[in-house]
């Protein structure tokens, strides 16, 4: 035999660096190449496209009611605005104009009438019209304001809350499926020779963070390409920061959510036995959604939401963009949210690593985390 013979090699050992690629690039691959993923994106982004559009529209569309009126009741109406007005004779040209539905309402002078008019319409009472001609004493209002700011903290809960939800569950429970799923299939014990259990774990949270992060920027894209056709750059430009905090703080957010998926799968060996482990996840996940919406207004529980990682990515955007928290406030809870993904990261992967290869029963929590 000589020295030149070939003779079997080791195989060679997968770097911690490449282990993490080739993962994330299996995620990636699979969950570009699902139908259902791509479909349910194109209309996320339709209708996200179109909301913003129709909302402009109707923005800066002046609405008239059009109405007919005689002479004396067109002294009553004068500067009364949100009404297309066309004058007429008399009460017969008006009514004709209402049977006609040229015309919603018609006003006409009557002196039997108290009031010296009268309103006629073709089967429903014109609430608008009546109140218009009605007399209303002068209303002083201390914040005039309030209303509109309740309203819009109303539609950013919920805009910022369904959205975060929505990508989370979207992109968290695939993790804690294809975790069980390796585990039931047995892959996972090929997959944790060649690589470390905590490689496997990184791949796996960077693959679907890419993914639900790229939908997030896909779709406040859209949104800038909506508010900039319906012309509502001035609307954009106050938005502008509070969508850049949200997808910064969505991605630190994700990527905490993401190793609990994946603790919670290694915790079972069933796809029937997920809904245990996912059920504390998903409170924290739908929890910011609801706070959000009914307590928007309260400014202590925004606050404190505001620094809980949980919750942080729907609050600190709604509060920056009304001006209720200070210049230093989100950089504060993004430390708090960094700081909160070291330590979920670490116990996540110690959950991961302990139960990966525990098959049958559900592992125990605290077993998980004693090893």
């Amino acid at each position: 035999m000589t020295s030149t013979e070939s003779r079997p090699q080791a195989p060679s050992t997968v770097s911690t660096a490449q282990g993490v690629l080739l993962v994330a690039e299996r995620e990636l691959t699979a969950k570009l190449r699902s139908k259902s993923f791509i479909i349910s994106t194109i209309i996320l982004v339709l209708i996200a496209l179109a909301g913003v559009i129709i909302g402009g529209v109707r923005a800066s569309s002046d609405s008239l009611t059009p109405i007919a009126v005689t002479p004396i009741a067109a002294d009553q109406l004068a500067g009364v605005e949100g009404f297309e007005v066309t004058e007429v004779p008399d009460r017969e040209a008006a009514t004709e104009l209402v049977r006609s539905g040229e015309v919603d309402a018609a006003v006409v002078g009557d002196p039997d009438s108290p009031t010296g008019l009268t309103v006629i319409a073709d089967d429903d009472m014109p609430s608008e019209l009546v109140n218009a001609l009605s007399t209303t004493p002068t209303v002083e209002l201390l914040d005039p304001e309030g209303a509109a700011q309740s309203a819009m903290r109303y539609v950013l809960g919920f805009v910022f809350g369904i959205v975060f939800m929505m990508a989370a569950m979207t992109f968290g429970s695939p993790i804690t499926q294809s975790v069980v799923e390796e585990k039931q299939t047995r892959v996972v014990e090929i997959l944790i020779s060649t690589i470390p259990a905590r490689v496997l774990l990184a791949g796996k949270v960077i693959g679907n963070t890419v993914l639900a992060v790229g939908q997030i920027v896909l779709l406040i894209a859209v949104a800038t390409i909506g508010l900039t056709i319906s012309g509502q750059t001035a609307f954009l430009q106050v938005l502008g920061a509070p969508l850049v905090w949200f997808a910064v703080f969505f991605l630190f957010g994700f990527v905490l959510l993401a190793a609990m998926f994946a603790a919670a799968g290694a915790l079972v060996s069933r796809q029937e036995d997920t809904g245990a482990t996912l059920t504390p996840i998903i409170y924290l996940v739908m929890i910011p959604y609801f706070l959000a919406i009914f307590l928007g207004n309260n400014p202590v529980v925004m606050t404190v939401m505001s620094y809980v990682p949980f919750s942080a990515a729907v609050a600190m955007p709604i509060r920056v963009f009304f001006g209720d928290a200070m210049w230093w406030e989100p950089v504060v809870s993004l430390v708090v949210m960094l700081v909160s993904c070291v330590l979920v990261i670490g116990l996540g992967a110690k959950i991961y690593q302990n139960s990966l290869l525990r098959m049958g029963a559900r592992v125990k929590l605290r077993d998980a985390l004693r090893g």
